[in-house]
């Protein structure tokens, strides 16, 4: 993992800051050999989910490379990579926490704003939030969290940013799973 010197303009190489690099880029590789293991570890019992401790130790890594190369090496890199390891899962869970009282709100507002004519309309409307709450229930916390800040107002960006997503990322998830929202509301019946 060198650092190319031909990625770099002439006027920026000089052999200090290639061999800086080399030597930072060593160190982030001595790191993941030594850790990576006992930290995804300790981020899968954290968070309960492979693919959110892959995602949360990859973040730890990128933020441990920005470090070495600006030249700030951590004294101990181990004890380091826990810490950052543990405040992103702290994040992470922050925002999702967030997002699910906005669930709680979002579920109260639809329950008192509705005006019901007739014990049938009631009826209805009590068998579709139910069969909502169950399709929301089914969903990913982060496929959760997305569609009630979606429905709380929150713009694109502003979810992905609380998500700790690209934008890219978030839309594509928000499609998913809308059509999955909806593809299980219809096989249930209540959206036809």
């Amino acid at each position: 993992m060198g650092v190319d010197p031909t990625a770099f303009p002439p006027e920026a190489v000089d052999a200090g800051s290639v061999r800086a690099a080399a030597v930072a880029d060593g160190i982030v590789v001595a790191a993941w050999a030594d850790h990576h293991e006992e930290i995804y570890a300790f981020l899968v019992r954290t968070t309960r989910s492979p693919e959110v401790a892959e995602d949360l130790l990859q973040e730890a890594y990128l933020r441990l490379t920005r470090e070495v190369r600006a030249g700030r090496p951590p004294d101990n890199t181990r004890a380091w990579l826990y810490r950052v390891a543990s405040n992103l899962a702290v994040s992470r869970g922050r925002r999702i926490a967030a997002a699910l009282r906005g669930l709680v709100r979002l579920s109260s507002a639809t329950g008192s704003t509705q005006t019901e004519d007739a014990p049938e309309a009631g009826y209805v409307a009590r068998e579709g939030r139910a069969a909502l709450v169950n399709v929301l229930g089914e969903l990913g916390p982060d496929a959760r969290a997305a569609v009630l800040l979606a429905a709380e107002g929150f713009s694109g960006p502003e979810i992905a940013a609380t998500l700790g997503r690209t934008p890219a990322a978030t839309r594509t998830l928000l499609c998913r799973t809308r059509m999955r929202i909806r593809g299980r509301l219809e096989a249930s019946e209540v959206v036809r």
